[in-house]
C-alpha cells in the first residue's frame, strides 16, 4: 500500500508530468500524417493558451525550505525526459528514412513539431538541469542542448545572463522596442560570443589558456558532432537535414522566450559600470496555471533569477507588487512577440508603466536600450 504522504507529493506533481504526452502525439503525427502533424504546434501554442484562459492563474507558494526529498516526483521527470528525447528524435529519423508515407513537405512539418518539442519542452528541461549541483543532472542538460546544437547556452546562462541580466552587457535581455526579428539574429551571434569569451575569462584567471581541455567547448563541440553523426547513420542526408531543421526550431523557441522574459525590463546603473542587484522587478512574471505546468514554472522568471538555485516546484509567484505581470501566458505571448506591431502595442505601455513605477528618478532611458555597453566597465 502507498503511503497517504507518497501519493499526496505524486498527485501535487502529476499535472506538471503534462509535457510527457507530446512524444506519444508525435509519433501518432509520424504514423498517420495529414492534419496530425500540426498537431504539436496546435497543441502547445494554442491549446495551453485556451487552457490559461479556462483554469485562470496559480498565486500558491509552495515551502521554499522544501527538500529534495520531498520533490523526488518532481525531480525524476526532468531526469527521464532526456533520454525519452533522445530516443523519440533519432527514432523518428530512422522512421521516417524507411517510410514510404510521408513525403518531403510532411517531413519537413514532422520535423517542425519535433523542433517545437526540443525547444520549448527540452531545453526548458535542460535549463533546469544545469542550474543543479549534481553531475548527472548537468550532463542530462549537457546532452539535450546538444541534440539541438547550441550546447553554449549553459555557459551564456549560467556565466553571463544570470550575472548582467537586465544590462546592456546582456545579450538575451531584450532592449525597448526592439522587434524580434531585429533580436534573433543579433542573439544568435553575441550569446555564442560571451558564452566562449566567458568560458575563456574563466580559464584566464587560472592562468589557463582557452585551448585547455577543461574549456567546456571541446565537450560541447564532441556531443554536437556525435549527434550530427548519429542523425546522418540513422537517415543519410535526409535524416541529417531534418536533424538541423528540429535543432533550427528549438533555437528559434529558445530564443522567443528569452526574449519575452525581460523585454524592456533594465537594472539601474549606480556609476562606475556598477548595476544594482537583480530583483523580482527585472523579470516578468506569469502566474497562468496550465502554460506553468507545461514549462515546469518557467513564467515564474522572476524568482528564477532572485533565487537561481530554487528548483522549479519551489519557485516562488511574485505579485504585481513585486514584479511586473506578462497578460498572457508565454504560448500566447511568444506568438505575438513574432508579430512587432502588436507586440509593441501590448507591451510599450507596460513598460513606461514599469520605469514609471520603479525608477521616476531616471529621465533619460537612452543607454539602457542600447545593444552595446556605453558606459564604463
Amino acid at each position: 500500500m502507498i503511503p497517504n504522504d507518497t501519493l499526496t507529493r505524486w498527485q501535487s506533481a502529476l499535472p506538471f508530468w503534462i509535457s510527457f504526452l507530446l512524444i506519444p502525439l508525435v509519433w501518432i503525427a509520424a504514423a498517420r500524417g495529414g492534419l496530425w502533424l500540426l498537431a504539436v504546434p496546435v497543441a502547445t501554442w494554442w491549446s495551453f493558451g485556451v487552457l490559461d484562459r479556462v483554469l485562470g492563474l496559480n498565486l500558491e507558494n509552495a515551502d521554499p525550505q522544501t527538500g529534495d526529498g520531498d520533490l523526488r516526483w518532481y525531480i525524476v521527470l526532468t531526469q527521464i525526459w532526456m533520454p525519452l528525447q533522445f530516443v523519440t528524435l533519432f527514432g523518428l529519423i530512422a522512421y521516417t528514412a524507411q517510410s514510404d508515407h510521408l513525403g518531403s513537405g510532411s517531413k519537413i512539418a514532422l520535423f517542425f513539431g519535433v523542433g517545437v518539442v526540443t525547444g520549448s519542452i527540452g531545453i526548458n528541461y535542460a535549463h533546469e538541469l544545469m542550474h543543479q549541483k549534481s553531475r548527472g543532472e548537468r550532463w542530462s542538460g549537457d546532452l539535450l542542448l546538444a541534440m539541438v546544437l547550441y550546447s553554449h547556452f549553459r555557459s551564456e546562462h549560467l556565466l553571463v545572463h544570470h550575472r548582467h541580466v537586465g544590462t546592456p552587457r546582456d545579450p538575451v535581455t531584450a532592449r525597448y522596442n526592439e522587434g524580434f526579428h531585429r533580436f534573433y539574429p543579433r542573439v544568435l551571434l553575441q550569446s555564442l560570443k560571451s558564452a566562449f569569451g566567458a568560458e575563456k575569462a574563466l580559464l584566464a584567471r587560472k592562468g589557463q589558456a582557452w585551448t585547455n581541455l577543461r574549456n567546456p567547448f571541446f565537450r560541447y563541440w564532441a556531443l554536437q558532432a556525435s549527434m550530427l553523426t548519429l542523425a546522418a547513420l540513422l537517415g543519410g542526408w535526409s535524416g541529417l537535414g531534418l536533424f538541423l531543421l528540429q535543432a533550427g526550431v528549438a533555437i528559434w523557441q529558445l530564443e522567443l522566450v528569452n526574449y519575452v522574459e525581460h523585454y524592456g525590463l533594465t537594472r539601474k546603473h549606480l556609476g562606475d559600470g556598477r548595476y544594482e542587484h537583480v530583483k523580482p522587478r527585472h523579470s516578468w512574471n506569469a502566474a497562468q496555471k496550465a502554460s506553468n505546468w507545461l514549462l515546469i514554472n518557467l513564467q515564474r522568471h522572476s524568482d528564477h533569477h532572485y533565487k537561481p538555485g530554487r528548483r522549479f516546484p519551489l519557485l516562488q509567484n511574485h505579485t504585481e507588487a513585486e514584479a511586473p505581470q506578462l497578460p498572457h501566458g508565454y504560448p500566447v505571448m511568444t506568438i505575438a512577440a513574432m508579430i512587432p506591431p502588436l507586440w509593441r502595442r501590448v507591451m510599450n505601455p507596460r513598460v513606461r508603466a514599469w520605469r514609471r513605477r520603479y525608477y521616476p528618478e531616471i529621465t533619460d532611458w537612452t543607454p539602457y536600450n542600447k545593444a552595446q555597453n556605453p558606459m564604463p566597465r
